[in-house]
């Protein structure tokens, strides 16, 4: 994996957290985005643990780069960020980012992060997931309501089957395959067929991309509390 973070104590710290595990090697460390970026093409990490506000090219720019490069379509960033819920991370979340850790999340999350990450699997709890899209949905920051985004949005969630999207709706609600796998009375296989059919469609890197699509498209809206 990778460690891309402004300050050298903190990329010391979880170089030596990741390097005790069997199965984990930190790869390159970078202290601004353009340099992860590079490293990311050069080193082909499986992971980049990408903090958000860097100076210089941040990690939000590093991201979108890292995303739109077909060479590097099977890396996956998890952002650091100081605040659970900031607009950056849903941001970074519509660039292709996997999912975000708090820089204060213990050492196992940490680690568990970064596996989870490694296997393809979106790094956000239910909760976080409703909070952080419907809070930044909800102070202006979704979708265009214009009539011209509306097509696109339909047009974009017509290529779906009528079960692909009601799986879509689940995967935005943050149950995971099992979870859906119970409501629907289907097998969690079946569901991850679905899933991964639906990523196939709309273009979605992982199942943060699904969420984030979701709520854009209007397929889903945030609950007024």
């Amino acid at each position: 994996m990778l460690l891309a973070d402004d300050q050298a104590l903190l990329r010391s710290a979880f170089k030596v957290l990741v390097d005790s595990e069997p199965d984990m090697e930190v790869v390159g460390e970078a202290s601004d985005g353009a340099q992860a970026y590079a490293l990311a093409r050069e080193r082909r990490a499986d992971v980049v643990l990408m903090d958000i506000r860097m100076p210089g090219t941040d990690g939000l720019a590093a991201t979108r780069m890292i995303s739109a490069d077909p060479e590097l379509g099977t890396v996956r960033v998890v952002m650091l960020t100081t605040f659970e819920v900031d607009e950056y991370v849903v941001q970074a979340l519509r660039a292709g980012a996997s999912g975000f850790l708090g820089k204060g999340a213990e050492p196992d999350e940490l680690l568990n992060a970064i596996r989870v990450a490694a296997a393809g699997e979106a790094l956000l709890s239910p909760a976080a997931t409703k909070g952080l899209i419907a809070t930044f949905l909800a102070q202006g920051g979704g979708a265009d309501d214009t009539p011209a985004a509306g097509t696109a949005h339909a047009q974009r969630l017509a290529a779906l089957t009528g079960r692909e999207r009601e799986v879509l709706v689940h995967v935005a609600a943050g149950l995971s395959n099992d979870g859906i796998a119970g409501r629907l009375e289907v097998s969690p296989l079946t569901v991850k067929t679905h899933v991964n059919r639906a990523m196939a469609k709309l273009g979605a890197r992982d199942r943060a991309q699904l969420v984030v699509i979701a709520y854009e498209s209007g397929l889903v809206r945030p609950r007024a509390e």
